[in-house]
């Protein structure tokens, strides 16, 4: 079984995380989007409709049962620590979004607070920071990465980036959304890792020790 540690970067990872989680909270709390978020969203919500499929594909990488798919094959692989945190990743996702943020910050969806915005089957009204999806997506890859390779793990942060930028185009969510999302899936992500362990080496050395 491969040694497993508690990295202090995981901690100083999560730290800056929450303070940038904190910030995102901190400018959405008046509830208006301001000129710059406003004219973001406008440019991605106003990409040709014949974007709509894949990118309706990629919104799905932030629903709650990937990361529970991902721990059914990490146990497969007979790694217990990864499929642990992706386990707890639901659950923890749940307090963060809804008993915490969403009790502290209240903005309404674009399609409430953005004239013009186009709702490409997504609710017109309601609590929208921070994005779910994003939180999901963005755990995933921080519990993903000391397990993986470096050009997979840029992959699936390309895929946690075209999760976020779906949200937008779908328009379920402003920029600041899934931005405050994405910093508090890396958050909570960085503390599962802190909390469960992470393999002590990177996968190339562990495959050239093995070996």
């Amino acid at each position: 079984m491969t040694r497993a540690v508690r990295r202090p970067a995981d901690a100083w990872t999560a730290v800056a995380a929450a303070g940038a989680t904190a910030l995102a909270a901190w400018a959405a709390s008046s509830g208006v989007v301001g000129p710059l978020e406003r004219e973001v969203f406008l440019f991605v919500n106003g990409w040709p409709d014949a974007w709509r499929p894949g990118l309706w594909v990629f919104q799905l990488l932030g629903v709650l049962g990937v990361p529970l798919a991902l721990a059914v094959v990490a146990l497969v692989l007979r790694q217990w620590r990864l499929a642990l945190a992706l386990a707890l990743l639901p659950a923890i996702k749940l307090v963060v979004e809804k008993d915490v943020l969403k009790a502290l910050v209240h903005r309404e969806r674009p399609g409430t607070t953005i004239p013009g915005a186009v709702l490409r089957d997504v609710p017109s009204a309601g609590p929208s920071f921070p994005s779910g999806h994003a939180i999901i997506a963005f755990g995933v890859v921080t519990v993903l990465a000391p397990y993986l390779h470096r050009r997979w793990q840029l992959l699936v942060l390309a895929l946690a980036v075209l999760n976020s930028v779906a949200r937008v185009y779908l328009g379920a969510h402003a920029p600041l959304d899934v931005v405050g999302g994405a910093a508090a899936g890396i958050t909570v992500g960085a503390l599962l890792n802190l909390v469960v362990g992470v393999p002590a080496a990177p996968p190339g050395r562990r495959r050239r020790a093995d070996g």
